[in-house]
């Protein structure tokens, strides 16, 4: 359990101010995570990392020489938003290119991967590696599809040790996507983890069983087997690994991870027995680690990372490497006079636009979106904890914490605007708020589904129901363009789409538009029930697939939920008009 906290909501925030702190000399607090204190000599390519916090060392504790230049921290499990990994960006940059590498998970591949076009269209030479080292969560015919977890300790060190000695941005990139190809992790989990201001974990594991194949977001493990002693689980976690050798390589480097709560003295006589399980396969050995790399909060569990070297792999593995949490050879950390840090404001971010002047019946329709705004935040409120729930069947738990945390930042953006703003406007502010807040795959999601809407809806004299309609439309087709997925896939755009197709219909069909919701609300209601009966074919909850039948998807709930409450307000307002 996480016992230290002053507000939950702003664990993340205090945590990094605390870290930045205690390690004046190696980094410096920036807005939306941290980077060196000292900076990289003009012209080196800044490797940058991140992603959810409550994994640390990962992810600002692998910022220095060798390592990264900088780390975007999102909330606990979260990703960060787009907007963090802009400003982290720029603060690291040093002219020679940008390259993001973290795990693959898809609020990450969404927020940085249009991070990265907006710096493109700035003029910075932007690239992305994924990480892909969970041999659980994808058969070796789909390598690419597999999540990251602890070997992106391998990726981060050999992109930053190249990055440091001097390497272009594309030598850097093919050399990061090299360590990748050959670095392979298998965990297990004794215990499941506790988020800050929860009473219980994430999930459970039963008496005198572990669970193989673990997430380091919370997710539970694909299988639970009986607990093994050290030398049967040595082999265990080395026998998937061993399986994707490449052909005639017998030097690794070896990582053995703590996920939060095993001791070290447990770690070291696994460790021994791991040690003696390679030799007895013929593996040499490379400058092993043993410890915490890559943790889930307080997760009782472990996982073992293998990089299969070559010779330029080997090079680099070896290459010192200075930072607050990893370090190896003789590198110094290197430090600058520090600046007064300008302190994260993952939770509290204002969103300006300049304001356009908007017709009466933009006022009015922005107007309306604020109540209805506010209604759909209440309503998740109440469904919160029922949400997490059944994120936690397959996921990591926290969805009904993201959208309540997204909704509260769109209503908080919307309200601070002048009553004189249009639709247009109101909206796109409240997606941008959602989005940069909330994170995560759904926050990325909804964020830009919202703004879409209000630029659908743009700056009329006059809105129609037809109108309405085509700005639904023009929301669902970016998110499922965002998000890469289709109906079928258990997600949100299972409820999604037919509410736009039942939209569309009785607005065709002349309904006016407080009746085309309650129907259209119906069918996304239909839609989110039916989705018990899929198998997920995206997201986190991918790897757990059987896990989810018979539980609806809780991406497509809580769109119900909200279209719901927006369907029975605007029903209710037309029968009094």
């Amino acid at each position: 359990m996480t016992r230290i906290f002053a507000d939950p909501d702003a664990f993340v925030t205090d945590a990094l101010r605390g870290f930045a702190a205690a390690h004046p000399d190696e980094v410096a607090l920036v807005d939306g995570g941290v980077v060196r204190a000292a900076p990289l000599e003009p012209g080196r390519v800044a490797v940058l990392i991140g992603g959810g916090s409550g994994h640390y060392p990962a992810f600002a504790g692998f910022v220095g020489r060798g390592l990264a230049a900088g780390a975007v921290c999102g909330n606990v499990f979260t990703s960060p938003s787009t907007a963090q990994a802009v400003r982290v960006a720029h603060a690291a940059d040093a002219g020679g290119g940008v390259l993001f590498t973290y795990g693959r998970y898809a609020g990450d591949v969404i927020h940085f991967g249009e991070a990265e076009r907006r710096l493109r269209a700035e003029g910075v030479d932007a690239r992305t590696v994924l990480i892909t080292d969970d041999v659980a969560s994808g058969p070796p015919d789909a390598r690419d599809e597999r999540r990251g977890i602890a070997g992106i300790l391998c990726v981060f060190h050999v992109a930053g040790a190249a990055a440091d000695r001097g390497d272009t941005i594309d030598e850097v990139e093919r050399l990061a996507a090299h360590a990748n190809s050959r670095t392979r992790s298998h965990g297990v989990a004794f215990a499941g983890c506790t988020l800050p201001g929860a009473t219980h974990p994430l999930f459970e594991v039963p008496e005198g069983q572990m669970s193989i194949g673990l997430g380091i977001h919370g997710e539970p493990g694909v299988r639970d087997v009986p607990l093994q002693s050290a030398p049967e689980l040595a082999a265990t976690l080395a026998e998937p690994l061993l399986a994707e050798r490449p052909e005639g390589c017998r030097r690794a480097a070896v990582v053995l991870n703590g996920l939060g709560s095993v001791k070290y003295e447990e770690l070291f006589v696994l460790f021994g027995y791991v040690s003696d399980h390679l030799e007895s396969q013929g593996i040499e050995i490379v400058e092993p680690e043993c410890g915490e790399f890559v943790t889930s909060l307080d997760m009782a569990g472990v996982s073992l990372t293998m990089l299969w070297l070559d010779d330029e792999l080997e090079e680099l593995w070896r290459a010192p490497a200075a930072s607050p949490a990893f370090r190896k050879g003789a590198s110094a950390a290197g430090a600058r006079p520090v600046q007064p840090a300008t302190p994260p404001t993952m939770a509290g971010t204002e969103f300006r636009r300049e304001i356009v002047p908007a017709t009466p019946a933009s006022r009015a329709a922005a107007s309306t979106a604020r109540r209805l705004l506010g209604a759909a935040r209440d309503a998740i409120a109440v469904e919160a904890e029922h949400l997490g729930e059944l994120d936690a069947v397959a996921g990591d738990g926290d969805h009904g914490i993201g959208m309540l945390r997204g909704l509260n930042a769109a209503v908080g953006a919307a309200d601070a605007l002048a009553d004189a703003v249009g639709v247009r406007e109101l909206l796109e502010t409240a997606g941008d708020a959602w989005s940069e807040t909330a994170g995560g795959t759904s926050g990325a999601l909804w964020g830009s589904g919202l703004a879409e809407l209000g630029r659908a809806l743009g700056d009329r004299e006059q809105f129609l129901p037809v109108d309405a309609a085509a700005a639904v439309t023009a929301a669902c087709t970016r998110i499922a363009e965002l998000g890469g997925a289709a109906p079928g896939d258990k997600t949100m755009l299972d409820a999604m789409v037919p509410f736009q197709h039942a939209l569309t219909a009785q607005v065709d069909s002349g309904a006016d538009l407080g009746s085309a919701l309650v129907v259209a609300a119906a069918a996304a209601e239909e839609g989110a029930a039916a989705t018990a009966a899929m198998l997920p074919r995206r997201g986190r909850a991918k790897p757990l697939a059987e896990r989810s039948l018979g539980h609806p998807d809780p991406g497509a709930t809580s769109f119900h939920v909200i279209v719901d409450t927006v369907a029975g307000l605007a029903s209710a307002r037309e029968e009094q008009e």
